[in-house]
């Protein structure tokens, strides 16, 4: 079962055309500076936060409660001067959450009204989340023969078949820069990888090394695929193991 939160900023469009022409510069900082607030807000509870657009994000909020959301919304209506929303849904995917969480909003299911806070809690703390970090396997000697630009299009290209693949399978993707990306999945995440993992190869000529970390919570289940990611290239390094793919659970 995977908890997910939806932060939105409300009414967006109307509150931008206040601010004159001359105003992307200001908007491109008030994002940047609602991702980190948020971030910082729910990582200290174990959480973790994705960028879905820069005007709304997503949060993996397993074992959270609703005063635990309405506790991050008043330190988030103290830092900004904007309407911010959030809307919880749970499911047996991620996408299924998703979609729960979008239907509550449709369907205006208020969980608290003072906090513009939407949807169903699930708050369970006995639940497993399974996050995939994926990388791109000798990175650098790719920046060698193509110019930084070109780099971003090859990576926005696989973000999107990425994206569109794991779809399938009810998982979410996340675009983390650089050449990493991580994909929140259902328990099944190794074989959906090793799928991927030869589409990618045959298709665009490209290795990528995926870690998998299973936990009760997001923060500690992305901390594991990062750990299961590095020792994939500590492995390498030292010649003892070429494999492309650790799990590692808690």
């Amino acid at each position: 079962m995977i908890q997910l939160t939806i932060i939105k900023i409300t009414e967006y469009g109307p509150w931008t055309l206040t601010l004159g022409s001359d105003r992307e510069h200001k908007l491109q900082m008030l994002q940047s500076s609602l991702y980190n607030k948020v971030q910082n807000l729910f990582s200290d509870k174990d959480c973790l936060v994705f960028s879905n657009r820069f005007d709304e994000l997503f949060a993996i909020t397993n074992g959270l409660s609703l005063n635990d959301h309405i506790e991050i919304q008043k330190k988030l209506a103290e830092s900004f001067d904007l309407k911010l929303s959030m809307t919880i849904g749970y499911g047996d995917s991620p996408f299924e959450a998703n979609l729960k969480a979008y239907e509550a909003r449709k369907s205006q299911i208020i969980l608290e009204k003072k906090h513009n806070i939407f949807g169903y809690v699930d708050g369970k703390a006995d639940q497993l989340v399974q996050i995939m970090h994926m990388d791109v396997d000798g990175s650098t000697s790719i920046s060698a023969k193509k110019s930084p630009y070109e780099i971003s299009l090859l990576m926005f290209r696989l973000y999107s078949d990425m994206s569109d693949f794991f779809l399938t399978k009810n998982c979410l993707t996340f675009f983390m820069g650089g050449d990493n990306f991580m994909i929140v999945t259902s328990g099944d995440g190794k074989e959906h990888a090793l799928k991927f993992l030869d589409l990618i190869k045959e298709k665009h000529g490209i290795a990528l090394n995926c870690g998998i970390g299973t936990a009760k919570t997001a923060r500690e289940a992305a901390k594991l695929a990062t750990k299961a990611l590095d020792t994939i290239r500590e492995l390498r390094a030292s010649g003892k193991n070429q494999q492309q793919i650790l799990e590692l659970a808690c």
